[in-house]
């Protein structure tokens, strides 16, 4: 009966995915091109870009749920990962300014105003585009490679774990808010106009990016799909449920850490890269500890443990916050702060959790309604 069951579930996730996948990618563009203005069915240019940026957080969410959710890691610092994508693009994009920025300079206007007077040396290789978006996905790499290493060498884990990504979190916010890092203070990266010689206010250029950003979706969902299921996934959620039992297996529990932390934090460059020239800012307020919070918030109100539910709690919770924010600044802190604890006591498997209890009791229900009577002794 559990394998019918999970054989069932997986069906309707595969056709739930290949439909989300034609309403994203193919209906939404539709009804930002082809309906009037005035029509119920017009998306607009600007929510557009905002689901874009949405999905480019729902790509975060992804990896976050491949260390926490599937293995049992709870990390606090992966604003840091990022922000290493998203400052990474962020700087090529500051250098294709040129001399439209407000003074007129080859550098960018945070250096003109500190009184720089060369382009630091690390800034020049950002002038090529795809020398900026490889460093997006291969600067967090790398770090998530170095600090996994240091950190699961050393059997660091649970609380400990997320005390210690916490400080990097904090130290990471630290250093880029510095003036003298030369990456834009507490002001950030900004005023971008372009990429590739397509105008950034283009509407064109925009739902180009939102197409990119839905087809990276896909391919990290598929990713994380793959390695769930596979053998390596098997043994994520062994070491999420006893990590002495696997040791004792035979296997070596910090090096499937290892590898799906680099994943994860790869995927989190990934959609600060994307977010970037869809958004038009990032500042350090972004990599910081409460976003590396609010993170780990979306994968548990989607449902942890479940690719879908971390999707569906970063478009969620971020549609959300656009709501309230927009009719009650004050009030976003407490909503998201009860909407945690709510989850917490109430629906510990989250939104996706929810549905699949309802969904199964239906179905069993529906088992129940279609079983003949027992026939009476004769």
């Amino acid at each position: 009966m559990g394998s019918k069951i999970n054989n069932e579930r997986e069906r309707g996730e595969g056709l739930a995915f290949w439909l989300t996948g034609f309403l994203l990618l193919v209906i939404m563009p539709l009804l930002n091109v082809l309906p009037g203005p005035d029509s119920w069915l017009h998306v607009s240019d600007f929510a557009l870009n905002r689901f874009g940026k949405f999905l480019a957080f729902g790509i975060l969410a992804l990896g976050l749920d491949l260390i926490w959710g599937y293995t049992g890691i709870l990390s606090l610092g992966h604003g840091v990962f990022f922000g290493l994508g998203a400052y990474a693009v962020g700087m090529h994009l500051m250098l294709t300014i040129g001399t439209e920025s407000v003074y007129g300079s080859m550098l960018p206007d945070f250096m003109v105003w500190n009184q720089v007077k060369a382009l630091p040396f690390f800034w020049k290789p950002f002038y090529s585009f795809w020398f900026a978006v490889a460093a997006a996905i291969l600067l967090p790499t790398l770090f998530a490679a170095i600090f996994g290493f240091l950190t699961f060498r050393s059997r660091i884990k649970g609380v400990y774990f997320a005390i210690i990504t916490q400080a990097l979190a904090l130290s990471a916010w630290l250093v880029f808010n510095r003036n003298d890092t030369n990456l834009g203070g507490t002001n950030g990266l900004t005023d971008f106009k372009q990429v590739l010689g397509f105008r950034l206010s283009d509407p064109g250029t925009q739902r180009t990016l939102y197409v990119l950003t839905v087809l990276s979706l896909g391919a990290a969902y598929l990713l994380c799909r793959w390695i769930t299921r596979s053998r390596t996934g098997k043994v994520l959620v062994a070491i999420r449920d006893s990590e002495q039992r696997v040791l004792f297996s035979g296997y070596s529990p910090g090096n499937y850490k290892l590898f799906v932390f680099v994943v994860s934090g790869a995927l989190a460059g990934l959609a600060g890269a994307l977010y970037v020239p869809q958004v038009g800012i990032i500042t350090p307020a972004q990599i910081g500890v409460l976003p590396s919070l609010e993170m780990v918030i979306w994968v548990a109100v989607g449902g942890r443990g479940t690719l879908i539910g971390a999707v569906v709690g970063a478009v969620g919770v971020n549609w959300a916050r656009s709501i309230l924010t927009s009719s009650f600044p004050d009030l976003w802190p407490f909503f998201l702060g009860g909407l945690f604890i709510a989850v917490v006591l109430l629906v510990p498997d989250g939104l996706v959790g929810l549905w699949r209890r309802a969904l199964d009791g239906w179905r069993g229900l529906g088992r129940q309604t279609a079983m003949p009577e027992p026939e009476g002794k004769g």
